[in-house]
């Protein structure tokens, strides 16, 4: 197998499985039962939760995080300080006022296609799919799906276009 660089600090669990000449820097976490592909780089401080797939040549900026839920296909930039979530509706309590577990709730999912970029500080939440090629501008909160080569950005992220292969905004889908 290629040689994998984990640095020091970081903290990978030994379930997880990492492809060869991936590259995983320092202070980040990476939980049991992910996969993560060949070629891929996992900058400083990032979390990858439980269970994330992510595909081969990804690379994930700096204080990014991956919740449980998230799928990433090849070729996929997740820009610095994103944060792929899985709860909609977030509490640290019951009702009756115990605290959660596992079992008191259901985590949404994410699919970031293959090719796609997301921007710097962007929030996607569950139960959103990004198409392929799509691109996400920095700071937008996607809050529904993006098609294949769609341009969003925004509070709630709206369409604004669409762009090529290269990240080129085009004058219509291809």
């Amino acid at each position: 197998m290629e040689k994998v660089s984990i640095h020091p600090t970081a903290d990978v669990s030994k379930q997880a499985k990492i492809g060869a000449n991936t590259k995983i820097w320092n202070q980040s976490q990476v939980r049991e039962g992910c996969v993560i592909g060949e070629n891929c780089i996992i900058s400083k401080n990032c979390y990858i939760d439980f269970d994330v797939k992510i595909g081969n040549n990804v690379k994930i900026q700096n204080n990014s995080s991956a919740y449980h839920g998230v799928t990433i296909e090849d070729g996929v930039f997740i820009g610095p300080h994103a944060c792929l979530t899985n709860d909609k509706f977030p509490r640290a309590i019951n009702e009756d006022g115990s605290l959660k577990n596992n079992s008191d709730w259901e985590a949404g999912k994410i699919l970031i296609k293959k090719g796609a970029s997301i921007g710097a500080c962007s929030v996607i939440l569950p139960n959103v799919t990004i198409g392929q090629f799509a691109m996400i501008g920095s700071g937008s909160v996607v809050t529904k799906d993006v098609p294949d080569f769609g341009l969003v950005y925004g509070n709630p992220a709206k369409l604004h276009g669409y762009v090529d292969k290269k990240g080129n905004k085009v004058k219509s889908k291809k």
